[in-house]
């Protein structure tokens, strides 16, 4: 049975992600950057475990949301896991899988982590760094975070951005 470990889950959010969404936020980070909104999900051990299952359920009891959010922490730290989970949501549902990181699209790639990103429709990447700071960014807190598309980016072999321009917000 896989667990993660879960801090929190908000539901019908819009701030991590266009429309409403499922914002499931992890347990774990070492980037440690100063001026995290969020230092308090550093803790691997804090929260508590839930099944993949469990969260399922979160997720497939709002049939208005249009995503799920992976947050944190830092989710990649538990890859394998939210890899499955993101399987099921993709499997089980019409929903989208954004994904929050400290890491670099790039450095993903070729780590473990590569199984996550696979089941990944947009990644935030890259750590917050407060000396670039920008409130007025879409879906981001620092000017060095990215939104990519990651689908497009694993197939035309480089890093696409993910444009907003035909979505609805």
């Amino acid at each position: 049975m896989v667990e993660l470990r879960i801090l929190d889950i908000v539901e019908d959010t819009m701030v991590d992600g266009p429309g409403f969404r499922t914002a499931i936020y992890c347990a774990g980070c070492r980037h440690a950057c100063p001026g995290c909104h969020n230092p308090q999900s550093w803790d691997f051990g804090g929260g508590r475990a839930m099944t993949v299952q469990q969260l399922m359920s979160v997720v497939e009891a709002d049939p208005f949301t249009r995503g799920v959010t992976f947050s944190g922490g830092d989710p990649m730290y538990q890859a394998a896991a939210f890899a499955e989970l993101a399987r099921q949501i993709h499997r089980r549902t019409q929903k989208d899988v954004w994904c929050y990181t400290g890491f670099t699209f790039e450095s993903l790639i070729h780590d473990d982590q590569r199984e996550l990103l696979a089941e990944v429709d947009v990644l935030v990447d890259g750590p917050f760094v407060q000396s670039l700071r920008d409130p007025d960014l879409l879906f981001r807190g620092s000017s060095n975070q990215r939104l990519i598309d990651v689908q497009a980016s694993l197939y035309s072999g480089e890093t696409v951005l993910w444009k907003p321009e035909n979505q609805i917000l």
